[in-house]
């Protein structure tokens, strides 16, 4: 099977001229209904501007002056009634689809492409009335004030220019500004005319022309009518403006029919008084005394009417200048805009692009200009009889589909413009064009009689239109839709296009299968990549081979495909056109051998150029088929290579998901053992802080309640490592900003680590500044993490040697660094020490115990703080890490005296504290913890009993735990809001960190996690209840610890040596009883003692020389 080649979406952005609808004025695309924002008056006055051209009164006087009053009068009524009739239809169904001519063409029996033939014959009218108009303004230039007609012809073509570009929002202001004054230069120096001659109007109606006799004759009758008839091109234009009148649901229905029918079919009713006007002003002329010439100016036409309203010459001389160029730039504005919407769909179709609206303004006054330089309208005349024909037969198809073939149902209702869902050429219009254009032609040049040839423009229209309706039957219809739009699409405001990302009413949309979206109109008639892959068998080269393939023999349709028969083809029809051509031409010329001589020179030299061109042309087309069929093939292969890479990337998404199931389950079940591990550690740490804090507890046994707490606080902290871990593998790190006492918290580290290098038999060291600040900010925590991590790395892979802190602090940014004297790192493992799992290369590392996640723990935490870590190593030397990390601070700290609260000031009655926990030992926890201080606890298991208990005496403070059965203590929080409880509540629970089900977490007023601090949960209950503590008196303060003599811990040592711990013990004891100033020592060997870790204590012992 084919496969469909998908092209990439890339966004068309298009020029500032096409960018701005006030200029584009949705040129090659229909009006939306947004853009409809005048009124119907304004539409419709703006319509009438096209009335006041000149050439009107130029062409009545020239029939009348031919042809005589009775003729040209009646060519003008006929011809004018028939105009009326036919611009009806096509005005009305421009309106209500809010499309210009060419789109109407579009959808009304021509098709996508073979309506650019109807845009040529439509833009070939703009310039060749814009040329009529600027080249009577030019003579009268040059007859008034002796301007050059090459100046003339120039200024009158420069200044419509800018009065254009902005399309109909500018041109409405120029018509309505001018309209008052047009017409009453028009109108007063007509009446005054009349008034001043009145006997001109018996003369004028029984003129019989120049050389005529005065009565009707049908062959003048048919000559008049055949030039009048080109006027309904006109219709295009008023086309042009209707389709800017608003939706009709909008309007009264008087005010909407009134505008289009004085905006559409109503111009020819002005016409006719305008043609009137110019034959009865021609006839005046030569009463006058004019020349033949000059009568048929209508510069002198008006000059001579206005000679009979004013007395002064010079005054005469400006009102005609005024009049005349004010109905010149009248007119040709509405010509040049015309023109310029004609040649954007002409060239948009062919080229596929579209370089803006005014670039073909300027190309259409560009070649009117061209024209009027060469003088080709000196003879117009003949130029109008050929182009009448042309005209009558577009119009005539495009009325009869409108007229006939949509009210009988033999073409779909509605007007389709959109190449989507176009076929290329519709055999229904062009088919009945042709033919009506080939008869014509055949009457025109005198082949079916003098009669004929004076009617042929009527046998043009009468063939189309009867021709239209027969096709249509024929091909039943199915040429006008290559395809339905999308039925769902009308029900949307708006749709946004694949390529250019602007939105557009649906009915300006189509979806396109090879950019796999909506698209709009202009995008759609603008790509050059698609090959029309939403309708192949709708392009014109399908429609031309489905009748060929059935009509001709295989061989022969073989052999015209090739090469050879494809120049053929092409170079037979530059040889018939060149012909008929010829032919024309001659036909017009007298019989001459020395004519007939260089016709036949002409044609061959044209034939050579003709058959150059064709063999170019297929070598051409040729060649893009190879490539476009090179692109097809590849593409075919990078089709199925993405299908192959999307099964991959399927089975790699599934074995994705499969392991972050895996990695969720793992750190729900870390989180789940944490909670676990967290509610029994609350109780040792909360019990062995009641116990720190009571007096009656003996000091010998408060080291052993220190050892206690410390031991909880480490195992709290691993849980809490455990957490980084999930944390950090599910991107949730959370920072928080602590005021740090930073030579303390340095001092607890030294110290701690100090220890176990000892006890390793390694020498430790701390290398700070002289001076450091007392305060920093940072997240203390982590700031612990990240240099115990490391520091216990060096010593775990140090053997022997030292393991020394070293730290620097300038501008508020410091340098840690951490030097070892071990094993060291392999260069080759270097670059991966930081990931996860990776334990190293290293055989001779010694064997401990790791996972390999320290180091990716704390790389992670120094890049999320902000700063940066560093490693180098030789291996057998050592390594040395370096962590940068800013830390805020300032220089000094009060000191800090821990005051153990006793009770609260002013206390007449207890508070009520309710404690809801499904856990035994937290609730007598908090009992014992603050029932001493004159607080009155009530314990609930579970949040029903809590409920209960509220609902029976307002408690004044609620201490909830999250996860307990039947009722979470979100939900318990809730509930007590809901029943009117207004105490603050705080969430007691070893998940209160982890993320409640959303929507949680707005009935509480504050979070504590287990294991509980006594400090913090006291500070948040003085914080919420506005309690004053009282203070027990501190204790006094302790001289500085004592270390043992060298004596005592010789004799120490050599009880440790022969391994006597009972000894050891006695001996202690009896050295506390004699300095208890050494009290702190001491308890810390009495801990190694208890482990039974004599090596940790021989390394504690002070050294002999000490």
């Amino acid at each position: 099977m084919a496969t469909r080649q998908r092209i990439m979406r890339i966004r068309r952005d298009y020029n500032r001229w096409v960018a701005d609808e006030t200029m584009e004025d949705y040129a090659l695309r229909f009006t939306a209904e947004s853009a409809r924002k005048w009124s119907a008056f304004r539409v419709a006055n703006t319509a009438l501007g096209s009335i006041s051209f000149l050439a009107l009164e130029a062409i009545g006087g020239a029939l009348t002056v031919a042809h005589g009053f009775t003729n040209s009068i009646a060519a003008i009524l006929f011809v004018s009634a028939l105009i009326f009739v036919a611009s009806w239809p096509i005005c009305l169904n421009a309106a209500r689809a809010g499309v210009d001519i060419d789109l109407l063409s579009r959808g009304a029996g021509f098709g996508y492409i073979g309506s650019t033939i109807t845009s040529l014959i439509y833009a070939s009218f703009t310039f060749i009335f814009f040329g009529i108009e600027a080249v009577i303004l030019a003579a009268m230039l040059d007859s008034f004030f002796n301007v050059p007609l090459w100046l003339g012809y120039i200024l009158c073509a420069v200044v419509v220019v800018p009065l254009v570009t902005h399309g109909i929002t500018f041109i409405s202001r120029v018509q309505t500004w001018t309209q008052p004054l047009w017409l009453v230069l028009n109108v007063l120096p007509l009446v005054a005319l009349l008034v001043a001659h009145p006997e001109w109007i018996e003369g004028w109606t029984a003129y019989g022309g120049e050389h005529g006799t005065g009565g009707f004759n049908l062959l003048a009758f048919g000559a008049a009518a055949s030039v009048l008839f080109a006027l309904i091109t006109q219709t295009a234009e008023q086309v042009d403006y209707i389709r800017f009148l608003p939706p009709r649901r909008t309007q009264k229905p008087w005010v909407w029919w009134g505008a289009l029918l004085a905006g559409g079919p109503g111009w020819i009713v002005f016409d006719v008084l305008k043609l009137l006007a110019g034959s009865f002003l021609a006839y005046a002329g030569l009463q006058a005394g004019l020349s033949v010439a000059q009568a048929v100016q209508p510069a002198e036409m008006y000059r001579l009417a206005f000679g009979a309203l004013i007395g002064s010459p010079v005054l005469v001389l400006v009102a005609t200048s005024v009049f005349v160029a004010l109905s010149q730039i009248k007119i040709n504005v509405t010509n040049a805009y015309a023109g310029s919407l004609a040649w954007s769909n002409f060239f948009s179709r062919l080229t596929h692009s579209h370089p803006g609206r005014v670039v073909w303004l300027v190309f259409n006054i560009a070649v009117a200009l061209l024209l009027m330089e060469l003088g080709v309208y000196n003879t117009i005349e003949q130029v109008l009889f050929i182009y009448s024909n042309v005209a009558a037969a577009w119009m005539g198809a495009l009325v009869a589909d409108l007229a006939v073939n949509k009210p009988l149902g033999l073409s779909p209702p509605g007007i389709e413009f959109k190449r989507a869902h176009l076929y290329d050429v519709n055999p229904v219009g062009v088919g009945s064009m042709l033919l009506s254009v080939l008869v014509s032609f055949l009457a025109y040049y005198g082949f079916l009689g003098p009669l004929a040839q004076a009617m042929s423009t009527f046998i043009a229209f009468g063939t189309a239109f009867a021709a239209a309706p027969v096709l249509a039957w024929a091909t039943g219809g199915r040429f006008y839709l290559a395809r339905k739009p999308r039925a769902a699409w009308a029900r949307n405001p708006a749709l946004s296009c694949v390529i250019c990302e602007h939105d557009f009413e649906p009915r300006d949309m189509a979806y396109c299968p090879v950019y796999t979206g909506p698209i709009c109109s202009l995008c759609c008639s603008l790509d050059a990549r698609c090959g029309d892959g939403c309708k192949p068998h709708a392009r014109l080269s399908a429609q031309v081979m489905t009748p060929l393939r059935a009509a001709l023999p295989a061989p022969l349709l073989r052999a015209l495909s090739t090469p050879v028969g494809s120049f053929t083809v092409v170079f037979l029809l530059f040889a018939a056109t060149i012909s008929i051509v010829f032919l024309g031409i001659r036909a017009q010329a007298p019989a001459s051998a020395d004519l007939d001589a260089a016709f036949w020179k002409a044609f061959f030299v044209l034939m050579v150029i003709g058959g150059i061109t064709a063999w170019t042309l297929v070598l051409a087309h040729n060649s893009r088929a190879v490539a476009q069929e090179e692109t097809r093939r590849q593409t075919s292969l990078l089709m199925s290579e993405i299908r192959a890479h999307k099964r991959t990337d399927a089975a790699l998404q599934k074995a994705k998901e499969n392991a972050e199931a895996a990695n969720m389950a793992k750190s729900r079940y870390v989180i789940g053992m944490s909670h676990e591990l967290r509610s029994p550690l609350n109780a040792i740490l909360g019990y062995a802080q009641l116990l720190e804090r009571d007096p009656a507890i003996p000091e010998r046994r408060r080291d052993g309640l220190r050892t206690i707490r410390r031991s909880g606080e480490h195992l709290a902290a691993l849980i809490e490592g455990l957490l980084d871990i999930s944390k950090i593998e599910a991107g949730r790190i959370e920072l928080y900003r602590d005021e740090i006492r930073f030579p303390d918290f340095l001092d607890q580290i030294v110290q701690m680590l100090r220890l176990q290098a000892e006890a390793k038999g390694i020498a430790f060291s701390f290398d700070a500044p002289p001076r450091l600040p007392e305060i920093v900010h940072t997240d203390e925590r982590r700031l612990r993490q990240i240099l115990i991590n490391l520091l216990s790395n060096a010593i775990k892979f140090t053997r022997a040697g030292s393991v020394t802190l070293g730290l620097r602090f300038r501008s508020e940014v410091a340098e840690f660094e951490v030097i070892d004297t071990g094993i060291g790192i392999a260069e080759e493992d270097l670059a991966r020490v930081f990931e996860p799992f990776q334990r190293g290369a290293n055989v001779h590392a010694p064997s401990t115990p790791g996972v390999g996640l320290g180091l990716t723990i704390t790389r992670t935490l120094t890049e999320v703080m902000g700063g940066e870590i560093s490693v180098t190593s030789r291996l057998g030397e050592g390594s040395r890490f370096r962590v940068r990390l800013l830390l805020s601070g300032k220089g000094h700290a009060p000191a800090v005296v821990e005051h153990r609260i006793s009770g609260r000031a002013g206390a007449s009655q207890p508070l009520r504290v309710l404690v809801a926990d499904d856990d035994p030992a937290h609730r007598a926890l908090v009992a014992d913890l603050l029932e001493p201080l004159g607080f009155a606890t009530r314990l609930a298991s579970d949040g029903a009993t809590c409920l209960a208990l509220a609902a029976a005496e307002a408690p004044d403070l609620f201490l909830l735990d999250i996860a307990m059965p039947g009722m979470t203590g979100w939900e318990l929080a809730r509930r007590l809001r809901e029943a009117g409880q207004t105490a603050p509540i705080v969430m007691v629970s070893a998940n209160a960190l982890e993320l409640g089900p959303p929507g949680e977490g707005q009935h509480h007023n504050d979070v504590l996690t287990k294991p509980i601090s006594v400090t913090a949960l006291l500070e948040k209950i003085g914080q919420l209840l506005g309690i004053s503590w009282t203070f027990a008196d501190p204790p006094p303060t302790a001289a500085p610890a004592a270390r043992l003599t060298p004596a005592q811990a010789a004799n120490l040592r050599q009880l440790a040596a022969i391994g006597y711990v009972g000894g050891i013990r006695e001996r202690l004891d009896a050295l506390e009883a004699e300095a208890p100033e050494a009290a702190p020592a001491i308890a810390a060997l009495r801990g190694y003692i208890s482990d039974y870790r004599l090596d940790a204590f021989m390394a504690a012992l002070p050294k002999e020389d000490a």
